[in-house]
């Protein structure tokens, strides 16, 4: 069947740079697209020239006679609107104002909702339930996932896989995409290439795509040397009858000109900036609890948390998973119960609302702190310049004041800053927010390897897995339970998805337990990320922790040590307990990751 929409031959030049160059784009009746490219690609200006909103340079935009198009954009504007229930109903034809309602209630919201005191989420289920609400023919949303939480995710999952629309989504939420799409198209370099499978295949494929370019520029590289020894030694003896293959020569430079220029965009070069290790515990917490007036937020909890550890934190917007941090890190004092933060703990932060940056502040200023150009990482002084290149800043970038950069840049900024202070403490708030898909995978791998201690807050199902160690969901009314492994982890435990849902002022927002908390068939359990990454990598560490051991015995052993020099005596002492206590919490983790692998295997 022909396309419902199709772009072709799409080229676009901001500022003088090209960003789209002969992109094409075709979507089919009932398609699920996910469009996906690195932070800067262009996904938001293809989706708006696909919606219409935006005319390329170049190139044809067709659309099937009455086809309806709904566009969810990542920032939506309320403005001008009294109630969530007008903004619904503006968008829909006239004697179908009753779908307005119904798709809000189907959301959480009741319509009477006035956009000036929307949060963010709430503000996204309004503008998703006006793109839902007229069952449009093509529906594209850029980041739709943008500030759910798990369970309204997980309930426009469900709205979206029985909806009769065609589908294109731009998303950093790995698993939203693997769960929904058919078609993967991968924006690059300003082109666009269609694999006819859904995401969960695209990485695999788009390494080969990579692969193949290299191995291609290489090849290219040799015949340049080869057509370069006959130029300096076979064209003047042969000047007339070779013209033919000077041009082809200065082709090939060209070519290779052109492969150099558009490899694809470098990647973050991330490195955290490690302190002194913390003691063995970091945090206990003992029947701590806070309340609001009447309202409970944490009741009764309790938790030990130790160096190393990966705590994923889970719940509802509203819940109180802010305020449980605040709680856990002793910013927030408790109305009861008892917090004890362990020795030399030197924590490092990551706030979801990006509310520490000031908007007047430049780049070089935030990663400074205003004092110089150039910060400590590693221990070694570097120059911001070089330090914001790892993060994908341009040098001219230097000067340019928060306010200006997108939503993508902010977050890589404020990781930027989180990385570069010395901590053995991490408490991130929705750090993959704004983050590309392969940044994603760059802050995973950096975390794994991270030596302190984690606390993470995040509605990215995919990144919990891959990451945390153990994960504290919201029960509901103040209570909070810890659950072993990543979040598909807690689901097997629970049997069922934990009540994700917070509570709603009245029966009609209660609507969205039918779409928020789906029923789930019972995954089958298996390693998380972090329980495969330790299983590799604990060995390696045990050895290395039993030589420091031996070696730190051998010098202990010394007869005269305390006598020469007792300071040396007193800290090789202290190091030789925090060693032995490290090795017995490898060995025992090792232990009980490899006893619940097997139990794995034979079940």
């Amino acid at each position: 069947m022909p396309p419902l929409l199709l772009l072709q031959d799409i080229a676009l030049t901001f500022g003088g740079t090209p960003l789209l160059t002969g992109t094409e784009l075709s979507v089919g009746e009932r398609e699920r697209l996910a469009l996906v490219g690195r932070n800067g690609s262009g996904k938001s200006t293809l989706m708006k020239i696909a919606a219409g909103d935006v005319a390329p340079d170049s190139g044809t935009r067709f659309l099937q006679p009455g086809t309806t198009v709904r566009y969810l954009m990542q920032e939506p504007d309320l403005v001008g609107f009294a109630t969530t229930l007008a903004f619904v109903e503006a968008g829909l034809p006239e004697g179908e104002a009753h779908r307005a309602r119904r798709a809000l209630e189907a959301l959480g919201l009741s319509g009477a909702e006035e956009p000036l005191r929307l949060s963010g989420g709430e503000a996204r289920r309004a503008a998703l339930a006006r793109a839902l609400a007229p069952e449009p023919d093509i529906l594209l949303m850029d980041e739709p996932t943008n500030h759910l939480d798990i369970a309204a995710i997980e309930g426009l999952e469900k709205a979206l896989q029985e909806s009769r629309s065609a589908i294109v989504m731009v998303s950093h939420d790995r698993r939203f995409l693997e769960n929904l799409s058919t078609v993967t198209v991968w924006l690059d370099r300003g082109v666009t290439r269609r694999l006819d499978k859904g995401f969960a295949a695209f990485e695999e494929w788009r390494d080969e795509v990579l692969a193949e370019e290299e191995t291609a520029a290489h090849k290219l590289d040799r015949k340049i040397v080869n057509e370069e020894h006959w130029l300096r030694y076979g064209v003047s003896a042969r000047r007339k009858r070779n013209q033919k293959r000077l041009a082809d020569l200065h082709g090939l430079r060209a070519e290779r000109k052109r492969l150099r220029g558009a490899r694809p965009l470098g990647d973050v070069d991330m490195s955290v900036q490690e302190a002194q290790a913390s003691g063995k515990l970091v945090i206990e917490a003992k029947a701590i609890a806070k309340s609001y007036g009447e309202r409970a937020i944490v009741r009764d909890f309790s938790i030990r948390i130790e160096r190393g550890d990966r705590i994923g934190v889970v719940g509802p917007n509203g819940a109180g998973k802010t305020t449980l941090i605040n709680l856990l890190t002793g910013a927030l004092a408790p109305d009861s119960g008892a917090l004890r933060l362990g020795a030399n703990v030197e924590m490092a932060t990551l706030d979801q609302r990006r509310e520490s940056l000031s908007p007047e502040a430049t780049v070089a200023d935030v990663l400074t702190d205003g004092h110089g150009d150039t910060v400590i990482i590693g221990g070694e002084s570097r120059h911001v310049i070089g330090y914001m290149k790892d993060f994908l800043f341009r040098p001219e970038q230097a000067r340019t004041p928060v306010k200006a950069l997108s939503g993508g840049e902010r977050g890589r900024l404020m990781l930027a800053r989180a990385l570069a202070k010395p901590s053995n403490l991490m408490v991130l708030d929705e750090p993959t927010n704004d983050l590309d898909l392969e940044t994603l995978d760059l802050l995973q791998e950096m975390l794994a390897a991270y030596p302190g201690t984690l606390i993470l807050v995040s509605h990215d199902r995919d990144f919990l897995d891959r990451v945390a160690t153990s994960v504290i969901v919201s029960e509901g009314d103040g209570r909070w339970q810890e659950y072993a492994g990543g979040y598909s982890d807690m689901l097997a435990q629970r049997g069922a998805p934990p009540s994700l849902s917070p509570p709603q002022p009245d029966k009609k927002a209660a609507a969205i337990g039918t779409i928020a908390a789906p029923a789930a068939p019972r995954p089958k359990r298996k390693l998380s990320f972090a329980e495969s990454h330790a299983l590799k990598t604990l060995p390696g560490r045990i050895e290395k922790l039993t030589a420091e051991q031996k070696r730190l015995e051998a010098v202990l052993s010394a007869p005269d040590l305390y006598r020469k020099d007792p300071t040396a005596f007193t800290k090789a002492t202290m190091a030789l307990a925090m060693t032995r206590a490290d090795l017995t919490r490898a060995e025992e983790e090792w232990l009980r990751t490899e006893m619940l692998r097997e139990e794995l295997e034979r079940g």
